[in-house]
């Protein structure tokens, strides 16, 4: 079941929902996703709408790779596994619990708007978000529901991969799924239209949900506006630079299924090459994440609005993510990104950038650093050089590692590995920005300071 949007979802959503009408339900959505879906319900059933805070916790040195999750009211997450894979010591994971705690706080006071928490003790209380992956952040959300007095939790949406649902049953008196299609890989591959919901778009919908928005919020059917310097379009010519692209059929823009290993596994892939582009920049996202970050989109949209060509793609199968080991697996991601990058010049016949994430970017440099790789440039944001290991020196490609300034270990770790590289090479510190350069525009600075490093190094 293929979605229009988050709000098509939630009117979906809404129609099976239907019989808790007579239950006089409050619908709480997880930010910021799941609140366009929550508020289609809330405004179907008739009920009242709020926002129910969760916060993931990432292992300090990769924040996508949660290890568990905490939500108001004390509820707390934690998986085990991927604490001991991660070796990461119990003080660290303290801090990273101690700093999402203190969010928390902040998110409750930012999108309430100073309004109090929706009274839930005795009440059935519908958990909405808009889709599941690993499930940690809808199990903490039941569980905070619970403690805050829930009579009944019905946790409620539009897609999640098959098994996850029925999981979740331990913590929701009853689970609702609109689809639990077999082949799953992340939750936006299920939305034609899944950006980013800003903060103003979730103050909205809640403000008026509330009866405090005297010129009405903004509707959730609109497109999300683009981070400052990041366009929506990916479709307007540039000015790349360089001489056009070389005449002759090539691949449409789109979903792409790239073959790898032999052809024994298809990777999906989506492909952007606007006319006139002289590059294609490959991503390489890190674990926890996928070809659908709204991170990484945003940065991929503005380099098309550049006119330079760009290609998303999942360096795993859904099967292989399961396996928590294969995510730091270099060698192998390493290996597939070079097979793509074979791919992508023998069909589109340009010149081949990376941007890497994360272990992505580990990923990314070993594949330049192979005798043959040819690459023009390689950027790395919020990346994992160091896991690249001795192959670091062997890299030629310049190479831009952008770093968020509060990110300490990390950039920490970019520091060291960039002492070892022996190319042209650079560290661009984001001022204010975390991990994941979520802040006000923090992520627009990322799309600039590639865009700029791409053209100088076509």
């Amino acid at each position: 079941m293929m979605f229009t949007d988050r709000a098509d979802a939630g009117r979906r959503l809404a129609a099976r929902l239907e019989y808790l009408r007579s239950e006089d339900p409050v619908v709480v959505g997880l930010p910021r996703g799941g609140v366009p879906v929550a508020h289609e319900v809330a405004r179907a059933l008739g009920a009242p709408l709020d926002v129910i805070l969760v916060r993931k916790l990432g292992v300090p040195y990769h924040r996508e790779l949660g290890f568990g999750a905490i939500g108001e009211g004390g509820a707390r997450v934690i998986h085990d596994d991927i604490v001991r894979m991660s070796r990461v010591d119990e003080d660290d994971l303290a801090e990273v619990e101690r700093s999402e705690t203190a969010e928390l706080a902040r998110q409750a006071e930012r999108f309430r708007g100073g309004r109090p928490r929706m009274e839930l003790r005795d009440r059935t209380v519908v958990v909405v978000d808009d889709g599941i992956a690993t499930g940690a952040t809808a199990e903490a959300a039941c569980r905070v529901a619970r403690a805050q007095g829930a009579r009944r939790v019905v946790l409620a949406v539009p897609v999640s991969p098959p098994g996850a649902a029925g999981a979740l049953r331990r913590e929701a008196d009853e689970v609702v799924c609109l689809s639990t299609p077999e082949s799953f890989f992340a939750v936006g591959e299920w939305y034609r239209d899944f950006g980013q919901t800003p903060d103003e778009t979730v103050i909205g919908l809640l403000a008026g949900a509330a009866g405090r928005a005297p010129g009405g919020s903004r509707d959730p059917d609109d497109p999300p506006p683009s981070p400052a310097g990041s366009p929506a379009s990916p479709d307007t010519p540039g000015a790349a630079g360089g001489d056009p692209a070389p005449p002759g059929p090539r691949p449409a823009d789109g979903e792409h299924r790239i073959p790898v290993e032999g052809g024994t596994v298809r990777l999906p892939g989506d492909l952007a090459v606007p006319q006139g582009a002289a590059t294609v920049v490959v991503f390489a996202h890190g674990s926890g994440s996928s070809r659908h970050s709204p991170r990484n989109r945003a940065v991929a949209e503005a380099l098309n609005r550049a006119g330079l060509g760009t290609l998303l793609f999942d360096l795993l199968t859904a099967e292989e993510e399961t396996d928590r080991a294969n995510v730091f697996d270099i060698g192998t991601l390493s290996a597939r990104l070079t097979e793509v990058t074979r791919w992508v010049k023998r069909e589109v016949g340009l010149p081949v950038g990376y941007f890497g994430a994360s272990t992505g970017a580990a990923a990314a440099l070993r594949a330049a650093a192979e005798p043959d790789a040819g690459i023009s440039a390689v950027v790395s944001r919020g990346g994992r050089p160091d896991l690249a290991g001795d192959r670091l020196g062997a890299v030629r490609a310049p190479t831009l590692l952008i770093v968020g300034g509060r990110d300490e270990t990390v950039l920490d770790l970019n520091r060291q590995a960039e002492a070892r590289l022996r190319c042209e090479s650079r560290i661009s510190v984001v001022p204010g920005a975390g991990h994941l350069f979520e802040e006000p525009g923090r992520l627009s600075a990322v799309a600039d300071l590639a865009l700029d490093w791409f053209r100088a190094h076509p």
